[in-house]
């Protein structure tokens, strides 16, 4: 029976000033650090037999991390796919949230930010992000898990929601209101027979 771990990567530097950061390729901040290593201790026993990551240094950064505190498994390259990428933010991009919202109005901002299907200018909604990220999902993930492999998937918080919403069938109403926090990961198991995978 194969496990599949989830994380959304630790706190990026823009994280921690508040701004949008989609595809802008920013590093892990020192908290983002710190969650990647406490992860990495409480995943330490696990053996991977294959890590999943997004063309992005911050979820990349924190797989290698959690890696090098792992005390089960050998060598295990990273499979990069920027299918896996954060939401792009499109206009948004570098732009502080706060101070957005006080130019186009907070409940703009939270549409752009919450809603499934309408994307921030030159964006993409979590619909668009999710018509890239369940294909990877299905075709490069599910086959490990078929083969009993133990997957390791460090992405982002959009990215993961659209899989979290494709694996526990939740409506596209339902997934908006889903946090997934930094560095903090989910676990599921996969039944060989049905094919499902379970929150553990």
């Amino acid at each position: 029976m194969g496990r599949l771990i989830l994380i959304r990567h630790g706190q990026s530097v823009w994280n921690a000033e508040n701004r949008f950061t989609g595809w802008t390729d920013v590093d892990l901040s020192e908290k983002g650090v710190r969650e990647a290593e406490m992860a990495g201790d409480l995943l330490s026993e696990i053996r991977f037999d294959a890590i999943h990551t997004s063309g992005l240094i911050r979820a990349q950064r924190t797989a290698t991390i959690i890696m090098s505190r792992n005390s089960a498994s050998g060598e295990i390259p990273l499979i990069k796919d920027e299918r896996l990428n954060e939401r792009h933010y499109g206009d948004l991009q570098g732009l502080n949230k706060a101070e957005t919202a006080e130019k186009h109005g907070p409940e703009q901002v939270h549409i752009w930010r919450r809603s499934f299907d309408i994307p921030p200018p030159g964006g993409e909604s979590l619909k668009m992000n999710a018509e890239r990220t369940i294909p990877y999902f299905e075709e490069e993930i599910i086959p490990d898990l078929e083969q009993g492999k133990n997957v390791l998937v460090s992405a982002h918080g959009n990215s993961l929601r659209s899989i979290v919403m494709h694996i526990e069938s939740i409506s596209s109403q339902d997934i908006v209101s889903l946090e997934i926090a930094t560095g903090t990961p989910m676990f599921y198991e996969y039944d060989m027979d049905s094919g499902k995978l379970t929150r553990e």
